[in-house]
């Protein structure tokens, strides 16, 4: 048992390489991939039943007793990321396929894998369990709206049919396994440490089969995508961290709205843009490159953060022994 759990915390702490791994193998062998991509709703749904299934009623706490700090991250959330895509799109004359797919990426709530990037950061971890809550239950109206107006001008959107897909892909499986946690307390608790491996395997065989489906097409797009999500991912962490400094809120909320608002959940992208957009089969390329880089990257800003914080703690240790 101690042996499993060993192995599956392995697995969620190295996600990144897991991907990258199974990415590359994917990459030249697409045939034994490539059919995943049949099942991407089904693997989400699974990831994010998984997420609820490992929400406590404490979580929903922070909902009600820290809205300020909520509302300045959903909205960062929802501002910083969606418009830095759309310009991103526009000064890189990218193609209708693509645009969607960063815009895609975008406009979706903050990923699970947020939580963890934070706790090693040493940031405020219920802040950022609970923006991604809120995030995601927001989901469902913000980002197919934001989608329709900021990707309008590309390709032919519809909220209705977007909305739906969220609801199915996210909210449903996220409610349910926050009532079957309600329900079934104890039964959950025993296999709590075993939950994460869910959404890895899930968010691995996502990738995996995005980028077996479009090997042929990475070869000749996948230099420029690499650079507009990079910069994107960029972009969300620094005007994240520099907009909650701006409000002067304490650096353990700055590093988990900084992440938060950095790092996405491109899986939902990857969804929505397989179920809405057929007619645009590159849209799903950003967000298989997105979740690769946001846990490289984020990986690199907790390390920074999390020195920052060692050389405060230090240096105001000094200042009281003096």
């Amino acid at each position: 048992m101690n042996q499993m759990k060993r192995i599956c915390s392995f697995m969620s702490n190295n996600i990144a390489v897991l991907i990258i791994i199974f990415s590359v193998i994917a990459f030249f062998y697409p045939g034994g991939f490539s059919w995943a991509t049949n099942y991407t709703t089904v693997f989400l749904g699974l990831a994010m039943f998984g997420m609820g299934l490992t929400i406590k009623a404490s979580d929903f706490r922070i909902v009600f007793t820290r809205p300020k700090d909520l509302f300045i991250g959903c909205l960062l959330q929802y501002t910083v990321m969606p418009l830095a895509a759309f310009a991103l799109a526009k000064a890189f004359g990218l193609s209708p396929d693509l645009a969607l797919g960063v815009i895609l990426v975008g406009c979706c709530p903050g990923g699970t894998a947020s939580n963890v990037i934070t706790y090693v950061a040493g940031g405020d971890v219920p802040l950022s369990v609970g923006m991604t809550i809120a995030s995601t239950l927001l989901a469902p109206v913000c980002t197919p709206v934001l989608v329709y107006f900021l990707a309008g001008s590309w390709v032919e959107v519809s909220i209705a049919a977007m909305m739906a897909s969220v609801v199915k892909v996210v909210l449903i499986p996220v409610l349910a396994g926050i009532f079957i946690y309600r329900v079934f307390p104890k039964q959950v608790d025993k296999v709590r440490d075993f939950l994460p491996l869910i959404s890895v395997v899930a968010i691995v065989m996502i990738i995996s089969g995005i980028v077996g489906s479009n090997a042929e097409k990475i070869v000749t797009c996948g230099a420029l995508v690499m650079v507009v999500v990079a910069i994107h991912n960029g972009i969300g962490l620094l005007l994240g961290t520099g907009a909650a400094k701006l409000l002067k809120l304490p650096e353990k909320k700055v590093t988990a709205i900084g992440i938060e608002v950095g790092m996405q959940n491109s899986g939902l992208a990857i969804s929505l843009a397989t179920a809405n957009f057929a007619a645009n089969p590159l849209a799903t390329l950003p967000g298989a490159i997105f979740s690769v880089w946001h846990n490289i990257s984020g990986t690199f800003y907790a390390g920074i953060r999390s020195r920052k914080k060692g050389k405060e703690s230090k240096e105001a240790s000094q200042a009281m022994e003096a």
